[in-house]
């Protein structure tokens, strides 16, 4: 082998290693690389210079050249990781952590008030044997209307304020469309709840466009207005205690027949009369009836063979008088002070 290539691979060794022993910082280490290891480093120079010795020479020259490279490579490398854990040291021991300090608290969270009074009222069913059951938010007229016998000019949809797509789709104004598209699906005996969210074109302090329901109904063979009472009297009675009294109002919805309107004794006066209930004692919570023979038909069922209720209620009406909560605009504002004292 060429001795002049030998010298010159030792040359580059000790300059490496002279260099590597006055550098101080690991940019002046990652300079040394780059120096004799990069695309026009010294070492990368000289291995291209193989081609030009004797062939009898190559094998020899060459097990020489890529041992020095991984030498290098490695002393280098070693040099990185010594000042790493040197920089390390030093900004450890200049912030000075204690251990022993307790950790940053985290806020703790808290279910929003309308979250919670809906797993209450969900709980309160399922208990009582009712299933969950959910359907679309975005609903055809058929099922938010039609179905549940509310022709398009009947004086009902007035009360409803609806969002339209178009005039076969619209946002959903109660989940009593989900009754409709579980009946069709199965047969007596059912029991199902529907919590969720509709919307409506209304806002002041007791309305809000987009807000959350539980529609209920039980259909079977003798399903009698006895049962619906029952049903309701046990939910109230669970849901704002065992000695709050109800009544039944005659009303009118078009999907039941005859149907009701249940009023708890105000829960702000004890029934004593006051600003919230009008004076009358009586706060209004939800609406009821038996399904009309109408609706059966609609879904394929023999009204002669089965009979059935359902009931539909607003959780933010159920939140704000189990909560003494005044404006329903307060839930939907994410103000933490009044988020915090649920």
């Amino acid at each position: 082998m060429s001795s002049s290539f030998e010298e010159a691979l030792e040359a580059v060794s000790e300059s490496v290693q002279e260099e590597l022993v006055r550098a101080n910082t690991e940019q002046e280490v990652s300079q040394i690389r780059i120096t004799y290891l990069g695309r026009k480093g010294k070492l990368t120079l000289l291995l291209r210079r193989l081609r030009e010795l004797p062939p009898e020479e190559k094998s020899r020259a060459g097990e020489l050249a890529n041992a020095l490279k991984a030498e290098l490579e490695r002393k280098i490398e070693g040099a990185l990781v010594r000042f790493y854990e040197e920089t390390k040291q030093k900004s450890l021991a200049q912030e000075g952590i204690d251990i022993t300090l307790p950790g940053t608290p985290l806020p703790r969270g808290r279910l929003h008030p309308i979250t919670q009074v809906t797993a209450q009222v969900v709980d309160i069913f399922t208990r009582m044997g009712f299933q969950v059951a959910e359907g679309p938010q975005v609903e055809f007229d058929y099922y938010n209307f039609e179905a549940l016998n509310i022709p398009r000019d009947h004086p009902a949809r007035d009360m409803h304020d609806t969002f339209y797509f178009s005039e076969e789709v619209l946002l959903r104004t109660h989940t009593s469309p989900v009754q409709i598209r579980v009946l069709e699906n199965q047969r007596p005996p059912i029991q199902i709840i529907a919590p969720g969210v509709v919307y409506r074109r209304d806002s002041d302090i007791s309305h809000t466009p987009m807000f959350h329901q539980v529609e209920g109904f039980m259909v079977d063979e003798g399903i009698s207005f006895a049962h619906l009472k029952g049903v309701l009297t046990l939910f109230i009675q669970q849901m704002f205690g065992e000695g709050t009294c109800l009544r039944f109002r005659p009303s009118f919805f078009p999907f039941t027949e005859p149907s009701a309107e249940v009023d708890i004794g105000c829960v702000i006066c004890g029934g004593e009369g006051c600003r919230v209930c009008g004076g009358t004692g009586w706060l209004e919570i939800l609406g009821a009836g038996m399904v009309d023979p109408e609706v059966f038909r609609t879904v394929g069922y023999d009204p002669e063979e089965v009979t059935g209720f359902a009931f539909g209620m607003g959780i933010e009406r159920i939140a704000m008088l189990k909560f003494g909560i005044n404006d329903i605009r307060l839930f939907f504002t994410n103000d933490l002070r009044f988020l915090r004292q649920f």
